[in-house]
Formats: C-alpha cells, structure tokens, sequence
C-alpha cells in the first residue's frame, strides 16, 4: 500500500492532464495504483448489462480515476502561485 498525499474526503485541484483546473472531492483512493477517483473529474461511460435492477440496460457516466501526482490539496493550491490571483 503506498503512502499519498491525500486521502478520501480531501478537496482537491488537479494539477496536470487533461482535466486541469478542475476541482472535487477525493471519494476513493485506488493504492495499489497510486490513483484516486475525484467527484465530478475524469467523467467515463459504463455499458450496464440488462438485469433485474435494470431491465433495459443502460449507458452510465461516472468517475475515472486520476494519478495521485496530478492532483494537490485545495488549501496548498488556494497558498501557492499556481492560483491566479483575483482581479481587482
């Protein structure tokens, strides 16, 4: 299990990729790939077979995951230079 930076509940600033800029909250930690899923970041489809909760199937939207060393801490972002400063 590697030891991150952040953990679950954590608001947090992604830093790099495709998705900078953008902010959520931590809803999982993936260890074991040193990844996390952020709420409302990485949005990915999902194919759901039909079941009995689901009887037609469906196409869902949900969370992808994101490495760890792209995302920082809200509070650590809000202090650095990286957030631009507001206009006056």
């Amino acid at each position: 299990m590697a030891k991150t930076h952040i953990k679950r509940g954590d608001q947090v600033v992604v830093i790099a990729g495709s998705h900078k800029g953008k902010e959520g909250k931590v809803l999982e930690l993936l260890s074991a790939k040193g990844r996390a899923r952020v709420e409302g970041v990485a949005m990915v489809k999902r194919h759901l077979k039909k079941s009995q909760e689901n009887p037609q199937g469906s196409i869902t939207e949900r969370e992808g995951s994101i490495h760890a060393s792209n995302l920082m801490l809200k509070t650590v972002f809000d202090a650095s230079k990286r957030a631009k400063p507001a206009k006056a």
